[in-house]
């Protein structure tokens, strides 16, 4: 193997978990000094920022004729920023979801997520696709900027005041210039650090043989979604759990409405969708957004056993992926195993866990509220 190549592939890395480590920081930052709640920094700034590696990817790839890795990037990188990067984050550090992502925004992800399967039904996604696309990513853009300035909660007046404890004798102005720096700063290393991965990566694959669609589904969507996993990673590990959260929600939806959508109405066909992404990949990118809102309900957190659950089912994804694309012996006997047996268990399981979050939040609406008064006598 080329050394030139594998050290590409270890610089880009080094950049990731730099600018990951950076980017969280500002962005924290940056959330305390605006007063809205580290939630909004992390659906918006942070999750479009780690995903530009994915817009610059997926509107190259379109211009080039290479629909297989402009929509398998999308697909594979959704899927991939859900199963592995969440699973890998709450394996570290359980992760607490806030009630807005279940209320609002994971609903908005399996809806967007369905849009793609609706839209390229007809075996592509038109240009007029991808303007509807877009323009929704501006609606719902616009729409989190109105709610952050709706929102003055504690949690947010306490995080001012102690970015006011430790920063309160810098100059206003010093502080913006700062936090934006470390942003940009953290956006360029990621971006930067992804790309040169993803071209040392796609080298060795093709070096090996393997087809467009698995590349963009498997190499170029988790390298281009790396820079959502150091992000996550690094930000649950500081504690800051909802732009870990926020973050993956937010660049799943801006993968769909923004980056599949740009892609689609600057292409001069639009992307065309094969029949095995519609077979097969996106109802799986579909399923995986589903399977967020009674994984994210239950008690409001993703528990380590989650996190396991998820990982351990991206892994079949690629072993499946990989099976089907050599026609390995093995593919009944593995499909079998995942279709009839693993997918199946899995559903009932989350169904259990949901109906008993449901009871015990009821039981505890009904429960009667103590009598402060007679405590008092």
């Amino acid at each position: 193997m080329d050394l030139t190549v594998v050290g590409l592939l270890i610089a880009g890395l080094v950049l990731l978990v730099l600018g990951a480590e950076i980017l969280v920081r500002g962005a924290s930052k940056l959330a305390a000094l605006l007063g809205v709640p580290p939630l909004i920094v992390g659906l918006t700034i942070v999750a479009y920022g780690t995903s530009s590696p994915e817009m610059a990817v997926s509107i190259q790839s379109s211009f080039a004729g290479q629909a297989d890795i402009a929509l398998g990037n999308v697909v594979g990188s959704n899927i991939f920023n859900v199963l592995f990067i969440l699973g890998v984050s709450a394996l570290a550090v359980p992760l607490v979801v806030a009630q807005q992502l279940v209320r609002l925004d994971v609903p908005i992800m399996v809806g967007v997520s369905a849009l793609v399967l609706l839209f390229g039904l007809d075996g592509e996604i038109g240009r007029s696709d991808g303007v509807i696309l877009f323009l929704g990513g501006i609606v719902y853009t616009l729409f989190l900027i109105y709610q952050s300035r709706q929102e003055q909660d504690q949690a947010v007046q306490e995080e001012y005041a102690k970015y006011e404890a430790t920063n309160g004798n810098e100059p206003l102005w010093r502080k913006w210039v700062v936090n934006l720096a470390f942003i940009l700063v953290g956006l360029v290393l990621l971006v930067q650090g992804s790309q040169w991965l993803v071209e040392s990566s796609i080298a060795i694959a093709r070096s090996i043989g393997v087809s467009e669609l698995v590349i963009g589904l498997t190499i170029v969507s988790a390298g281009t979604s790396l820079p959502e996993l150091a992000t996550s990673f690094i930000a649950s590990l500081k504690g800051e759990r909802d732009i870990a959260v926020g973050n993956v929600v937010g660049s799943n939806i801006f993968n769909v409405l923004a980056v599949l959508g740009l892609s689609a109405a600057v292409a001069p066909n639009g992307i065309a969708v094969s029949s095995a992404a519609l077979g097969f990949d996106i109802p799986v990118m579909i399923v995986v957004a589903i399977a967020c809102l009674p994984i994210f309900f239950s008690g409001n957190l993703i528990t380590r056993w989650e996190g396991l659950l998820f990982t351990m089912y991206y892994v079949a994804y690629v072993a499946y992926l990989i099976v089907a694309t050599t026609d390995h012996d093995s593919l009944p006997w593995f499909s079998t195993a995942l279709l009839g047996f693993a997918l199946p268990l899995t559903a009932i399981t989350l169904v259990i866990i949901t109906l008993r979050e449901v009871r015990s939040r009821r039981r505890q609406r009904l429960a009667p509220k103590p009598d402060l008064e007679s405590k008092d006598l």
